[in-house]
């Protein structure tokens, strides 16, 4: 879980790095956007890391599907239990927001993976696929725009859970470091979550 939760905030990262470029004006954001989707399907070390990902993402899923169902079995067996005092109501509900997240992905992947990959797309004036064009034809939808930001606040709370976890789990608890590790983990979370929320705002907002 940690794992391959840990190269999931990785991803994030480079993920966000190469969506920003939907902020550049429309011309240039075009060009920019295509040609770096095309590099990202046409690299051999990129294509690595793709499966990377999948798996990451299954057996991160998978993972905590057991986990989620072990806690609930557990649930009420024990006398004395003030979590609920203790701790964060997203770290209860790590599951719910997981599998908000996932089900954000499956649309995500169905709407611009597999249009990409294969779906009939038009081509810009570079002769490649117009991936950007399918993005600012999605985010054109209201409800898919409210959808994608909903999904991304329940990742940045997802992610403020889930960073400081791992770093616990892979033994990186010394005081030295915890409080930095906390502050560090707190604002990539804001980073990722508004940073991913801002940009079928701004396209929603500037375009239609």
């Amino acid at each position: 879980m940690a794992l391959t939760g840990l190269f999931l905030c990785f991803f994030l990262v480079i993920h966000l790095a190469g969506n920003f470029q939907l902020f550049l004006p429309e011309a240039q954001a075009r060009e920019s956007f295509n040609g770096y989707s095309k590099l990202l399907s046409g690299n051999i070390f990129i294509k690595a890391v793709s499966y990377i990902l999948y798996a990451s993402i299954i057996i991160h899923s998978i993972d905590a599907l057991l986990i989620t169902l072990f806690n609930r079995k557990k649930a009420g067996k024990y006398e004395y239990d003030k979590r609920g005092a203790v701790s964060k109501w997203y770290s209860r509900n790590m599951g719910v927001l997981g599998t908000v997240i996932l089900i954000f992905l499956i649309f995500h992947f169905k709407d611009f993976w597999y249009q990409y990959k294969f779906g009939t797309l038009p081509v810009d004036s570079a002769g490649n696929k117009d991936l950007y064009e399918i993005v600012i034809r999605a985010y054109g939808d209201f409800w898919y725009v409210l959808f994608y930001v909903l999904a991304m606040f329940a990742l940045g709370y997802h992610l403020l859970h889930g960073f400081y976890s791992a770093a616990r789990t892979i033994g990186v608890y010394h005081p030295r470091y915890v409080a930095f590790i906390r502050v560090f983990g707190t604002w990539y979370s804001y980073i990722i979550t508004f940073g991913f929320a801002a940009i079928p705002l701004y396209i929603y907002f500037t375009h239609y």
